[in-house]
């Protein structure tokens, strides 16, 4: 059933969802929640269906926020409230207002959505596109325990997540990070079947994906090793390899649906791990209402401490490349006087172990350079 209101009030808004559940006979209000969708014209049946298909496990009142934009400065003076109500099939297990707001009340949303939240429930504020930099000191988030926002649909993923980890605050979430929940799952099964020590990491996925960021710094922070980030053609995350004394530990997905795990010394296994929808991610992300500690730490770990980032092309020719040998360096530079008995033109020890660690570390200091140890007085 729908209700559509033109220039309407909050106050008509309520007395329009009573009037829908007693039409459908359901007068009882059952949600756990109320979710408050932040979203814009051009995202907002993607939007609005995600959150539907969330209610069916979170029976919740869904408000959907749209501010639109005025065209002219007349406009943009004049305040008016366009509401939608939907109950019954079209709102999926619970009830649904979609909120239009013009002119001067655009920037005054708090004010509109406060009195439509359910009672004594909690709030869950979504940003499916645009959210805000701080979300927790944002008029909206600053109603709400949870609030979800997805730093794929920024423009610039990379930056979002620096400015999500200086302005995060307890109840932050982000659906990025609930794309790689099965990836984590997968990976934690995986080293409880190993007992090696990890000596180094490497996650490869789409150059502008977000998740492929926050999965190499839960790695780099969970286990403290070196983790490198490196660029494959996706879709979205497509391997991560995990180098151990006893051998790699690799997990490898190319068409985004099935993925091959490969562990030492056992056979190569099949699992599941397709991409999967909004309304999974936005189902999962209500489950919890808590704060998300593990999530906190991975992106307060920094994504300028992974390695650099590095494609699949770039891989293969460094390692098809040979390593240059460097020259000996010259006796007379590097070895000191002749001792008693030694012929002319011969390597001493120390001009020896000088020539073998100019091939190696550059970094290491040269035994050359080091004072020739005395040898003892014949007897």
């Amino acid at each position: 059933m729908k209700i559509d209101l033109t220039d309407t009030t909050a106050s008509k808004i309520n007395k329009g969802l009573v009037k829908a559940r007693r039409a459908i006979g359901t007068p009882a209000v059952g949600m756990v929640l109320t979710l408050v969708v932040v979203t814009d014209e051009e995202n907002a049946y993607d939007a609005l269906k995600a959150a539907n298909d969330a209610s069916r496990e979170h029976p919740s009142r869904t408000l959907v926020v749209i501010k639109r934009v005025s065209r002219s400065p007349r406009d943009r003076t004049q305040s008016r409230l366009d509401a939608e109500v939907r109950v019954g099939t079209d709102a999926g297990s619970g009830e649904t207002v979609v909120l239009r707001l013009y002119g001067e009340v655009s920037d005054h949303a708090q004010s509109v959505v406060l009195p439509l939240l359910l009672p004594d429930a909690p709030v869950v504020v979504w940003w499916s596109v645009d959210a805000p930099r701080d979300p927790a000191n944002d008029p909206l988030g600053a109603l709400s325990q949870r609030r979800v926002t997805d730093s794929y649909a920024a423009e610039k993923p990379v930056d979002e997540l620096r400015s999500r980890a200086e302005s995060y605050e307890p109840g932050d979430t982000d659906l990025a990070w609930a794309r790689i929940t099965p990836w984590r799952s997968m990976l934690a099964a995986a080293l409880d079947q190993v007992s090696a020590e990890i000596v180094s990491v490497e996650v490869a996925g789409e150059e502008s994906n977000p998740s492929v960021e926050l999965l190499a710094m839960w790695l780099a922070d969970r286990l403290h090793v070196h983790v490198r980030r490196a660029v494959s053609a996706g879709p979205g995350l497509t391997q991560v390899r995990l180098e151990t004394t006893g051998g790699p530990i690799t997990l490898h997905r190319s068409d985004g649906a099935m993925a091959t795990l490969a562990l030492p010394g056992q056979p190569d296994r099949a699992v599941a791990l397709k991409r999967r929808e909004t309304s999974e991610l936005l189902a999962e992300e209500l489950r919890r209402l808590d704060p998300d500690d593990t999530y906190a730490s991975a992106l307060r770990f920094g994504v300028d401490r992974l390695g650099g980032i590095q494609s699949a092309a770039e891989r293969a020719e460094a390692a098809a490349q040979p390593v240059p040998a460097l020259p000996v360096r010259a006796v007379t530079e590097a070895a000191p006087a002749s001792a008693p008995g030694s012929t002319p033109g011969s390597a001493s020890a120390s001009g020896s172990a000088s020539g073998s660690a100019g091939q190696g570390d550059a970094d290491r200091p040269s035994p050359a350079k080091m004072p020739p140890v005395k040898k003892a007085d014949p007897q």
